[in-house]
């Protein structure tokens, strides 16, 4: 499999999973098939929770890591913590 094919899978899952599309920062061939970072940008939590109507969107930046197989399944994802901006 091609790296541009593990980076689609990436991004086809998200947007599909979480409804956002995502930017692919960090993807990288394992012993077992893929791992990819994807970053995606989502409604603040807080905001969204308290019902708040602003005129601005408030939008968080949200790591994800997304595992896949050699045939491109995806094996498991979960949202990184404590991301900084120098990541």
């Amino acid at each position: 499999m091609k790296i541009e094919e593990a980076s689609q899978a990436i991004k086809d899952f998200v947007k599909k999973t979480l409804g956002r599309d995502a930017k692919i920062i960090k993807i990288a061939k394992s012993k077992d098939g893929w791992s990819g970072e994807a970053e995606v940008f989502e409604e603040n939590s807080l905001i969204k929770a308290l019902g708040l109507n602003l005129n601005t969107k408030v939008q968080d930046r949200n790591v994800y890591e997304i595992k896949l197989t050699d045939d491109l399944e995806v094996s498991s994802y979960g949202r990184k913590e404590g991301i900084t901006k120098e990541e």
